[in-house]
């Protein structure tokens, strides 16, 4: 049985890449989007020994092993999907019951690329991109297409990663270095 929208929460996890390493933010709402918790990581900056070794699957181990599932794991409210705006999250879904979806860009090669109806859950619209599933978790489509429809039809899932780049924004000028 879905959650009905006073029970659904939804997760929101971005990674910036930044000159100091990647930092991530993960904001939890609920069905309404208004907050519930807010999360923010360390800088994580990987050396030359990583970049060597981990190749091409540095990236993913950074924003979904690292830094997404330690964001995730700290947060008290859970939420029942996690939306990211950065394709490398994708991977969280491996480390999680909890279906991951990744609300491309528009004009995004990768994503178009990946367009098909096993992983799509939404096709792009209204100058937004396409909303997938990670291609191993195809199931979660039909899941994820279930749980948005308790959503109202405005709700904008691009808007929270607004709010937590101006967050994360905030919390360097406040001092906050790392709330993970």
């Amino acid at each position: 049985m879905a959650p009905s929208i006073a029970t659904l929460n939804l997760g929101f996890l971005t990674i910036l890449h930044e000159p100091n390493g990647y930092v991530g933010g993960y904001l939890v709402t609920n069905g309404w989007g208004r907050p519930l918790e807010f999360r923010l990581s360390t800088a994580v900056q990987p050396n030359r020994v990583q970049q060597i070794l981990y190749g091409g699957t540095l990236q993913s181990y950074i924003c979904a092993d690292l830094i997404g599932k330690t964001l995730v794991d700290k947060t008290t409210s859970a939420a029942q999907l996690i939306v990211t705006d950065h394709e490398p999250v994708l991977d969280l879904r491996l480390c999680l019951q909890v279906p991951v979806v990744w609300l491309a860009r528009p004009d995004d090669p990768l994503a178009a690329a990946m367009l098909s109806d096993a992983t799509c859950v939404r096709s792009a619209s209204r100058g937004r991109g396409p909303l997938l599933c990670h291609p191993r978790f195809r199931d979660d489509a039909p899941a994820v297409r279930r749980l948005l429809d308790h959503l109202d039809p405005s709700f904008d899932l691009a808007e929270p990663f607004g709010r937590i780049r101006e967050a994360i924004g905030e919390a360097r000028k406040m001092g906050v270095t790392g709330r993970n």
